[in-house]
C-alpha cells in the first residue's frame, strides 16, 4: 500500500484493490482564509483525481473543496458517503454531479476485490458541521487508519476492523478561539497555550490509545494570508495562536511516546506499507527546502502570501453585494425564528440574548422569545461584529453552517458574559430544519441515569455528558475536578457543575457518600 501527503487532510492511497483520493483541498477555503500549509498546488492533481474512489470525510471547506473536485475529479468516480443522520454532504456532493455513490454504514466493512474499507461517522452537534468521520484500509499487504479530524468514543469497535500499520491523525486546531475574541492580550496568550496543550493532550490520547507503530501528524495547520490574518499563523507572531505545526507536534510526541515513530507528513510524502515495514519518501520538496518551510517559517509564509493575493482578491470578488440593512433584518429574521421555535433545547442552553452587528445592522436574537429583531440596549450573553458582505454571501448561498463560513474565517470579532456556550454555536451551524429537529433529538436523548462508575475516589455517571465518552477511559480526576480528555471538558464533582459550558451536568457522588447510601438502602 502507498500512501501519498496532498496537503492539510488530503491523501492518495493506492492500494492491491484499487486508490482512493480523501479530502482533497488546494483552497483557499472559508471567505479565503485557510491555504494548506507547505504550498501544494505543485502536486500531480490530473493523477490523483483519476482515483478511483473518492472520500470526503465532512463538509468543513478545508476537506471538501468544490472547485478542485469540478477541476480534476471526474464526476463517474465512486463515492464513499459516510452515513450521517442529515444529508447535507450528499446534496453538495449531487450539486456537484456525484451520483456514482456508495452508501456506507457506520462502522461496517465494506470489500472490493483486495480492497476492504470501513467508515466510521461521528454524529454529534459538535462533530465538525453535524458529522465527521475516519476511514480504515487493509488490502491483506496493510492496515492504515485516516482519522482525519474525528474524535471517536469507541475506539475498541474502530479498531476491531484490523491494527494499523501506519495512523493519520490531526494534531492541529480548526477553531476561532481565542483569537478573535474580545480580550486582553495577555488573556488571549494565556487561552492559545491552554488551547494548543489541551489539543496535544488528545492527540496524544489517541495515539496512546490506537498504539500504532508509525504516526503521521497532518490535518493543518493552516496558513493565512490575508494581511489582517497573517499574525495568527502558528502560534502566533505574539504567541496568541493555536495552530501547532507537524515538526512542532513531533518534537512534542518524541518526549512523550517515544516508543512510536513520528513521521513528517506533507504535500509529497510518499509512505509505502508492506507488511509492518513502512518507508516514507519525499517527491515534492528537498530536504533543504522542507528545512526551511519549518526553520524559517515566517519568511516561507511571507513568500506565499505576497504570491496569493490574486486568489484572495478571486473570492472576495465572487462575494455577494451587501444587503440594505432593513432587508437583512428581514432576510435573517424569515430564516431563523422559524428555527428558533422548534429549538426548545437550544433556546433554554442560550438562555439570553445575542448580538450581531453586522455592517449598519445592529440587531439581537433573543433566544428565550425566539425573536430577531434590532438591538435596543438589551444585556447581551455574546455579541458578534462581522463583515456585512460576509452574512450577504450566506444568505444568497443559504448556508446552513456559519461555522464552516464566517467563524473559520477569522474575519469577525467577537465577546461573551461568562463561559462558552455549546448550544449558541450549534444553533449557528444548523441553521436548516432537518438539522434543527435532529440536533434537538439528539439532546433529549443524552440525558444519563444509567450506569455508573468508579473514578478514583468518585462514583461519576458512566457516560460523558459532552459527547458520551466512556469516562472510565477518557476520564482524570485533580482536586476533585474531574476532565474528559477527549475535548478537555471538566466537571466540579462536588456540584455537579460543568466548568467548561452552561448546562451538562455530571452526576457524582463521594466514595464514602455512596457507599453509605448502598448501606443504607440494604437495611
Amino acid at each position: 500500500m502507498k500512501i501519498t501527503g496532498l496537503g492539510h487532510a488530503g491523501m492518495f492511497i493506492e492500494t492491491a484493490g484499487g486508490s482512493i483520493l480523501c479530502d482533497p483541498v488546494i483552497g483557499p477555503s472559508f471567505f479565503g482564509s485557510w491555504f494548506p500549509f507547505p504550498d501544494n498546488r505543485g502536486l500531480d492533481w490530473e493523477r490523483f483525481g483519476a482515483a478511483d474512489f473518492l472520500y470526503i470525510s465532512h463538509r468543513h471547506r478545508d476537506h471538501f473543496d468544490p472547485a478542485l473536485l469540478r477541476r480534476y475529479v471526474s464526476t463517474d468516480i465512486r463515492v464513499l458517503l459516510p452515513d450521517y443522520p442529515t444529508d447535507d454532504l450528499e446534496t453538495d456532493l449531487r450539486r456537484l454531479g456525484y451520483d456514482n455513490i456508495v452508501y456506507t454504514q457506520a462502522g461496517v466493512p465494506l470489500t472490493f476485490g483486495e480492497m476492504t474499507l470501513m467508515v466510521t461517522p461521528l454524529r454529534a452537534p459538535s462533530d465538525g458541521p453535524i458529522g465527521d468521520s475516519s476511514l480504515s484500509v487493509d488490502d491483506g499487504t496493510a492496515s492504515i487508519l485516516n482519522q482525519n479530524d474525528s474524535h471517536p468514543l469507541d475506539l475498541d469497535k474502530l479498531l476491531s476492523f484490523s491494527k494499523p500499520d501506519a495512523y493519520f491523525t490531526q494534531v492541529s486546531g480548526a477553531i476561532w478561539w481565542p483569537m478573535v475574541y474580545d480580550l486582553p492580550q495577555d488573556a488571549k496568550q494565556n487561552f492559545a497555550r491552554l488551547k494548543r496543550d489541551a489539543q496535544n493532550k488528545r492527540a496524544m490520547y489517541y495515539i496512546d490509545k490506537v498504539d500504532a507503530p508509525h504516526v503521521f501528524p497532518m490535518a493543518g495547520p493552516p496558513m493565512f494570508l490575508r494581511e489582517e490574518l497573517f499574525r495568527y499563523n502558528g502560534l502566533g507572531e505574539q504567541n496568541d495562536s493555536i495552530f501547532t505545526d507537524q515538526r512542532e507536534f513531533l518534537e512534542h510526541m518524541a518526549i512523550e511516546r517515544p516508543e512510536q515513530k513520528g513521521h513528517l507528513f506533507v504535500p509529497g510524502t510518499e509512505v509505502e506499507v508492506m507488511s509492518g515495514d513502512v518507508r516514507v519518501s519525499q517527491t515534492l520538496f528537498t530536504d533543504e527546502e522542507i528545512a526551511r518551510i519549518f526553520g524559517d517559517k515566517w519568511a516561507y509564509l511571507a513568500e506565499q502570501a505576497r504570491s496569493r493575493q490574486d486568489e484572495i482578491r478571486a473570492e472576495e470578488a465572487s462575494r455577494a453585494t451587501v444587503m440594505p440593512p432593513e432587508q437583512m433584518l428581514a432576510e435573517i429574521k424569515e430564516w431563523w425564528e422559524p428555527l428558533l421555535r422548534r429549538a426548545r433545547t437550544i433556546r433554554n442552553g442560550v438562555g439570553g440574548n445575542v448580538r450581531f452587528r453586522i455592517g449598519d445592522l445592529d440587531m439581537v436574537v433573543d433566544f428565550p422569545k425566539a425573536k430577531v429583531r434590532h438591538y435596543a440596549g438589551e444585556e447581551c450573553v455574546y455579541w458578534y461584529t462581522i463583515p456585512a458582505d460576509l452574512v450577504s454571501t450566506n444568505i444568497r448561498d443559504r448556508e446552513i453552517d456559519w461555522s464552516n463560513s464566517i467563524f473559520l474565517s477569522m474575519q469577525f470579532e467577537v465577546g461573551r458574559s461568562g463561559k462558552f456556550n455549546e448550544f449558541l454555536t450549534t444553533f449557528l451551524k444548523c441553521l436548516s430544519r432537518d438539522r434543527i429537529e435532529y440536533v434537538e433529538n439528539w439532546y433529549a436523548e443524552q440525558s444519563d441515569q444509567t450506569e455508573d462508575a468508579r473514578l478514583d475516589e468518585w462514583v461519576v455517571q458512566r457516560r460523558c455528558p459532552h459527547l458520551r465518552a466512556d469516562l472510565t477511559k477518557t476520564g482524570k480526576i485533580e482536586d476533585g475536578v474531574l476532565t474528559c480528555s477527549l475535548h478537555d471538558w471538566k466537571w466540579d464533582l462536588a456540584s455537579g457543575r460543568c466548568l467548561t459550558t452552561q448546562g451538562h451536568p455530571i452526576r457524582a457522588r463521594a466514595v464514602a457518600d455512596a457507599d453509605r447510601a448502598d448501606t443504607a438502602a440494604a437495611v
